[in-house]
């Protein structure tokens, strides 16, 4: 008899990452069931759409759903109340709350992790570190809690996976947890080297929010000659092109056909924050183009000294020594995209089924 399989995620209102990991899964698990806070039909995958969808209470308020990051207390208790008795296997994709869920007594349950939530933990300063008065004090209790909860949520996963060794690390740090790493799937076939790459400029994709350091990027780029193309949007948008110079071009909602042009006449992608994983770095790499990046993050998974060169600082003085070595290397666009091939949508799912499989075996050797 076939296992009821549910899958677990944080909330379904757009199509990144961790969306990419379920749409995937749904591959592997093609009867499971989601389970998600809040859904909007209209932004998810047809593959998505496909399957069987049940949204928390939270959904039901437009409000709630609408401004749902002021709205982070409540939604532990929110993933608490999906009744699972009908699921003896339970997968849940998490950068927040989704790993919380209480599975049914005697079902299994495995967590891909993309971050533990950052909110709370390593990010909680770059997010809420300009707060003040009544409502920084309400902040702290509040994150103080959801780190209480987010620790004992841990003990509801019987196997934990992670998307980097970066986050690997978080994970033992936080919940003292052992887990494997099984690198997000990326999509390489839609992102390929181009013919006759014009490599007249740098180029970054990115939210364009504090944490990212898109502000260390401009910083640098204010002191050379280079152009450099900022693809994304956010917050800091008005702030960093205030402070742009005219060789810094902003762009925002390209198509997935002219991001891909964009990465192909780069002559190198350039990224200063720290990243979980760093799907931008694949995408850049099945593009044939080499990648400039701060040394710390996801990034040490994915680079190496054939694809890329990474800086040990975050100082805009770093950044560009950096750009001046690799204006002088001669890096070979095959190598680079080989070298993304690695984190392939087959390749991630290949990887998850033998993990899977792995624990099945261990499960029924423990019952034996």
């Amino acid at each position: 008899m076939q296992r009821k399989v549910a899958i677990i995620h944080d909330w379904l209102n757009g199509m990144r990452g961790g969306e990419k990991v379920l749409e995937a899964l749904l591959e592997i698990f093609p009867d499971a069931d989601i389970f998600t806070l809040f859904l909007k039909t209209e932004k998810i995958s047809p593959a998505i759409k496909a399957h069987r969808i049940f949204p928390s209470s939270l959904n039901k308020y437009g409000f709630i759903r609408k401004h749902y990051k002021h709205f982070l207390p409540l939604f532990p208790a929110a993933i608490e109340e999906f009744d699972l008795k009908d699921y003896e296997i339970v997968i849940s994709i998490s950068h927040c709350v989704a790993k919380g869920i209480i599975p049914y007594p005697g079902a299994l349950h495995i967590a891909y992790i993309n971050s533990p939530m950052r909110y709370a933990w390593d990010q909680y300063h770059a997010y809420f570190g300009k707060t003040g008065g009544l409502k920084k004090f309400f902040i702290k209790q509040q994150i103080s809690r959801l780190r209480t909860w987010d620790v004992a949520g841990s003990a509801r996963v019987d196997y934990f996976a992670a998307n980097s060794r970066f986050i690997q690390q978080r994970i033992w740090r936080y919940y003292h947890r052992e887990s494997t790493v099984i690198h997000p799937p990326v999509d390489t076939e839609h992102f390929q080297p181009g013919a006759n790459p014009t490599k007249d400029y740098f180029l970054t994709v990115s939210a364009l929010a504090p944490y990212k350091k898109n502000d260390l990027l401009v910083e640098a780029f204010n002191q050379s000659s280079d152009r450099l193309i900022i693809v994304g949007k956010g917050p800091e948008e008005k702030k960093l092109k205030r402070a742009a110079g005219k060789n810094i071009e902003f762009k925002k909602d390209v198509s997935r056909e002219e991001l891909v042009k964009l990465y192909q006449d780069a002559a190198a992608f350039v990224y200063a924050g720290v990243e979980d994983f760093g799907i931008v770095f694949v995408e850049a790499q099945a593009c044939g183009i080499p990648v400039v990046a701060y040394k710390k993050g996801g990034v040490l998974d994915i680079v190496n000294e054939d694809s890329g060169i990474l800086f040990q600082h975050q100082t805009p003085a770093d950044l560009l020594e950096a750009i001046k070595k690799i204006k002088k290397s001669d890096f070979n666009p095959s190598f680079i995209r080989q070298n993304s091939l690695q984190f392939s949508r087959q390749h991630f799912k290949q990887n998850f089924k033998i993990y899977f499989e792995e624990i099945i075996e261990k499960v029924k050797q423990e019952k034996s």
